[in-house]
C-alpha cells in the first residue's frame, strides 16, 4: 500500500475518540464534567479524562478547577477561524464543487460579494468533457445577474424601488422583465436557492444558492451551469437541491452552528 493512501477501514481510536469529545463539547451550552461526557459518548472515564487532559494541554479545551468541568477553548476557535479565513475557505469548499460537479456533469462555480456591487469568481470545477461558460478566476460581474444576483438580492434588504434601479443597469442577454424577476425572490426567501433559465446567457440554465457569514448575510454563492437542453425535471431538481445542501453546509461551518436543512 502506499504511504500516502488513506486507510479505509482502520481508524485512530483516540483521535476518533478526542474528535467525539470536541464535538460533544461544542453542541453543549454549558461546561461539562467528565463523567457526563465520558456516559454520553460510552466512552470508558478513564480514556475520556485522559483526551480532555490532552485536549487542555493542546489549548482546545478549557479546565475549570473550581467546577471540575471542561468547555471548548479559544485554540479550537482560532483553528476554525484560520480555516475559514480567505484561500483557506476556497480549499475547503473546492472539494464540495468538485463533487456536484462529477455527479450531475455541470460546471460549478464559487462566487464572492464585493463591495462595489459585483461579485468575483474565486473558484470553479468542470468535467472537460461538459460544454461550460468559460470563466476565468477574478472575473467580476455586476451584482444582480443570473441566478447568483436573485440570491444577493433577495437577502439585500433592498427595497423595491432600489432594487429596480439597479437591475435597470444590467446588461445581459435575455433579462427577465422587473416585475417577474422581483415576484422570484420572494422563492428565494423561501427556499434559499435560484435558478435562471436562459436570462443571463441563452441556452444555459443556472442553480445558485446563498452562502451566509457570521452576520447572516449573503457572502457568496455557489453556482451550477448546465446546458437547458441537457436538464430534465428530474436532473434539475438534484442539482439545485446538491447546490442549496453545499451552501447550508459552508454556511453552517462559517457560523459555527449545525447545519439545518
Amino acid at each position: 500500500m502506499d504511504s500516502e493512501t488513506i486507510p479505509q477501514t482502520k481508524l485512530v481510536g483516540a483521535l476518533v475518540g478526542g474528535i467525539s469529545v470536541l464535538r460533544y463539547l461544542s453542541a453543549s451550552s454549558s461546561p461539562l464534567g467528565v463523567t457526563q461526557v465520558a456516559r454520553d459518548l460510552n466512552i470508558n472515564p478513564s480514556t475520556c479524562f485522559n483526551l480532555l487532559r490532552t485536549l487542555v494541554h493542546e489549548g482546545l479545551v478549557v479546565f475549570n478547577p473550581d467546577t471540575k468541568t471542561y468547555q471548548i477553548g479559544l485554540g479550537l476557535v482560532e483553528i476554525a477561524h484560520s480555516a475559514l479565513n480567505g484561500a483557506s475557505l476556497v480549499r475547503l469548499v473546492q472539494p464540495l464543487l468538485d463533487k456536484i460537479s462529477v455527479e450531475n456533469q455541470v460546471t460549478l462555480t464559487l462566487w464572492q460579494k464585493m463591495q462595489d456591487d459585483r461579485v468575483m469568481l474565486i473558484a470553479n470545477s468542470g468535467p472537460g468533457s461538459v460544454i461550460s461558460i468559460n470563466m476565468n478566476i477574478g472575473q467580476r460581474l455586476p451584482c444582480f445577474v443570473g441566478a447568483l444576483g436573485r440570491c444577493y438580492a433577495a437577502f439585500s434588504g433592498l427595497s423595491k424601488q432600489q432594487l429596480k434601479s439597479a437591475y435597470s443597469k444590467i446588461r445581459i442577454e435575455n433579462p427577465a422583465p422587473f416585475e417577474e424577476w422581483y415576484d422570484s425572490l420572494a422563492d428565494v426567501r423561501e427556499s434559499k436557492c435560484a435558478i435562471d433559465e436562459g436570462n443571463f446567457s441563452q441556452g444555459f440554465t443556472t442553480v445558485s444558492a446563498p452562502i451566509f457569514d457570521a452576520e447572516d448575510h449573503p457572502a457568496m454563492t455557489i453556482s451550477a451551469v448546465a446546458v437547458t437542453a441537457q436538464l430534465d425535471n428530474k436532473k434539475l431538481e438534484k442539482i439545485a437541491e446538491a447546490v442549496k445542501q453545499t451552501a447550508l453546509t459552508v454556511t453552517a461551518a462559517i457560523q459555527g452552528m449545525p447545519q439545518k436543512s
